[in-house]
């Protein structure tokens, strides 16, 4: 015990390299040895993380691209046509004399 308190801070220094070297290395036998592909080398890349206010940007400039689609449907949609009252008796009157026929087809 009394030697590692006279050791200096380069020797310390030194110790605790080779001691994640050894760390590093065991760990790679491990993997070969259990065939995992677990590695030790470089740790992962962290996930890139967006500002609140980008994603605020983001989400209003979608609304607003979303309002305009839907405003542009809304006013290309045709107006429904009306049709006045005499049209379509004029119609109706047509259909009876249309199916009379067909009946008095039938009947001879």
């Amino acid at each position: 015990m009394t030697e590692l308190l006279n050791l200096s801070t380069a020797k310390l220094k030194r110790i605790i390299s080779l001691k994640q070297q050894i760390e590093k290395l065991s760990a790679k036998l491990q993997t070969l040895a259990d065939g995992s592909a677990v590695s030790v080398g470089r740790p992962a890349k962290k996930k890139r993380t967006m500002s609140l206010a980008a994603r605020r940007k983001i989400a209003a400039a979608v609304r607003a691209r979303w309002a305009k689609v839907k405003g542009k449907a809304a006013k290309a949609a045709p107006k429904k046509r009306t049709m006045s009252a005499a049209a379509r008796a004029k119609i109706a009157a047509a259909a009876r004399a249309r199916w009379a026929k067909v009946r008095a087809a039938k009947g001879k």
